[in-house]
């Protein structure tokens, strides 16, 4: 499998070398509007014709996390979704329990306070992960009568 050089764009993978593969997982988890399993991103490649084994994608999936490039959340059985990062910035969402869909939210206060308690305790390069669901207004409404 040949490699290719890339640039890194919005909707891209870091830069380096990725192989063609990895490259169009990224293209199309770009394309993706919510989160998405590895599973459906998977899926979605093989319905737009990519020859792609699941490991593959898990490694794109990986690496892309490692540098920052995706947004990661669990859904209700803790399986991992993927969203490639609109920005550079880290992001928290609210995520539908019911439907999957998400919007981003003003996370400002979690980042200070997430800061705060991390000097107060002493720590240095500390993450954290805060999952905020919900059910969507369009999923409360429920079907059309």
């Amino acid at each position: 499998m040949s490699r290719e050089p890339i640039r890194q764009a919005p909707g891209e993978p870091p830069a380096g070398r990725w192989s063609r593969r990895r490259v169009a997982i990224a293209r199309i988890l770009a394309e993706c509007e919510d989160f998405v399993s590895a599973q459906r991103l998977h899926a979605v490649a093989a319905e737009g014709g990519l020859r792609v084994g699941l490991t593959t994608v898990y490694r794109a999936l990986r690496e892309l996390e490692a540098h920052g490039r995706v947004d990661v959340v669990r859904d209700g059985g803790g399986e991992r979704l993927y969203r490639m990062r609109p920005s550079g910035e880290h992001a928290h969402y609210l995520l539908c329990r019911s439907c999957g869909h998400s919007r981003a939210v003003d996370a400002a206060v979690v980042e200070t306070w997430a800061e705060d308690v991390s000097e107060t305790a002493g720590f240095d390069e500390v993450e954290h992960t805060v999952e905020l669901t919900g059910i969507c207004t369009g999923c409360r409404r429920g079907p059309p009568d």
